[in-house]
């Protein structure tokens, strides 16, 4: 799994880098997918692709809770030299996923009206809403198995090889949709065809290295524990938390947003979606090339090396916002002139003012995303799915309610702010915690700031 040759700085880099590349890949997928189905079919088709996107956001969360889960495990099996339990519950967590994608599959096939419904298809959207995810949910256990694969990939000592493989899978996603949707004009069928064949192509690359002889984990006959199971479900479930609560975090903005200022600054939220969905996805690349490397060092007893890597991962919590944050936010005219017309003055202005006041929360959610997956990867599940609730729901919903009492509704530009801040104070005290353990149980260990 590690470069036994290479110092432990360095293959930390050489994980952390192509996992955010590939995180970068991913959220740029999802914005091109957007203008693709926006100028190639019409902003109905739009609302309809993004009323289908919790059923997406509820795969991905799964297919995440079981990534995290299974990658933790396998590398503390690697820590510990116990390749053939290593390889018996990635073959368990492989199979159960692709059954319970098919289960969904079927589920979601028999009842797809009443199902769209529920997402929230209207008569005029209802049509596009069955064609994205009745197409689309065929692909599912590509889909959920492919994502699944990619963070394994990471764990079996691959990661560069993981980023080459979804950016494979975009280039090809992007492709399908100029044939499908330009030339061949299949609409919103079309869309929903091309998401799921590249997902099956991603899924047949990862296949190919897993079957390779330079991969580690091997397919072997297992029997089914539920206790390793749960234990997967557990380790996992912040994680699985943190990117479904991405979608009760908009719906909660989005109406207190209605509710005090009206649709148009639903425009000026977007543009901080997007750019809050590549600085977590950034960070979710960090934690992804942290873990594995944290858990098996914590399969070998190894703190000291355990505590190094966070201190890394922190300095990367630091980094990466400031790099991408400050140039944006002295250009935020520039950023924000990629969705709103400077032609539309008032709203052009208003957008420019929300985006630098709210991207102050992008410099400190760094440290919670990271310390929710190194509690993660050292088995401290409870302190993580803390962190996890707290920053993706209980948090926002009390300084939604706090702010805007407060301050009206100029508060809702704040709300990432505190949110983001009471997170913080929570992760410093379940870190705290986590080190007096640490002094109780490893008084050999002397231990130094992080």
């Amino acid at each position: 799994m590690l470069h036994e040759g290479k110092s432990l700085k360095g293959t930390f880099i050489s994980y952390m880098v192509p996992a955010v590349a590939a995180q970068w890949v991913f959220a740029l997928y999802t914005m091109i997918d957007g203008i693709f189905v926006a100028k190639g079919i019409s902003e109905v088709a739009l609302s309809s692709v993004n009323i289908s996107m919790p059923f997406i956001t509820f795969l991905f969360s799964l297919s995440l809770m079981f990534a995290m889960g299974s990658s933790t495990i396998i590398a503390i099996h690697f820590g510990k030299k116990d390749y053939a339990a290593a390889n018996r519950l990635y073959t368990q967590n492989i199979v159960t996923m692709a059954v319970f994608a098919i289960v969904m599959t079927i589920l979601v096939s028999l009842n797809l009206e009443r199902f769209a419904r529920f997402l929230g298809a209207t008569t005029e959207t209802l049509p596009y809403v069955m064609d994205y995810v009745g197409t689309a949910s065929y692909f599912n256990c590509f889909f959920v198995v492919s994502y699944l694969f990619e963070i394994l990939t990471i764990t079996d000592g691959h990661p560069k090889l993981a980023t080459l493989f979804v950016t494979c899978g975009a280039i090809l996603h992007l492709i399908l949709n100029v044939v499908f949707i330009y030339w061949l004009k299949w609409g919103v069928f079309g869309a929903g065809l091309s998401t799921g064949l590249s997902q099956l192509f991603q899924a047949i690359l990862y296949l190919s290295h897993f079957l390779s002889k330079r991969s580690m984990l091997k397919f072997v006959a297992f029997r089914f524990q539920g206790r390793e199971l749960w234990r997967t479900i557990k380790l996992g479930l912040p994680s699985g938390i943190t990117e479904m609560s991405a979608g009760v975090v908009i719906f909660l903005i989005n109406h207190a947003i209605i509710r005090y200022f009206g649709t148009d600054a639903l425009v000026s939220f977007s543009v901080i979606s997007y750019v809050n969905t590549i600085i977590v996805m950034s960070m979710m690349g960090v934690v992804q090339g942290l873990q594995p490397l944290v858990s098996y060092f914590y399969g070998r007893n190894d703190w000291k090396k355990c505590e190094t890597l966070l201190k890394y991962g922190l300095v990367a919590a630091t980094a990466i916002p400031l790099v991408m944050i400050v140039p944006a936010w002295i250009g935020a005219d520039v950023v924000v002139g990629f969705f709103v017309s400077p032609e539309m003055r008032t709203l052009f202005e208003d957008s420019v003012s929300i985006f630098r006041t709210y991207s102050v929360a992008f410099l400190l959610l760094g440290y919670n995303v990271v310390l929710g997956g190194y509690f993660t990867a050292i088995e401290r599940e409870k302190s993580s799915a803390a962190i996890s609730l707290g920053r993706g729901l209980v948090f926002i919903y009390l300084s939604i309610e706090l702010l805007t009492s407060l301050a009206g509704g100029s508060g809702i530009w704040w709300v990432g702010t505190a949110s983001e801040g009471m997170c913080l104070g929570l992760s410093a005290f379940l870190f705290f915690l986590y080190r007096r353990d640490l002094a109780k149980t490893h008084k050999d260990i002397v231990l130094a700031p992080v």
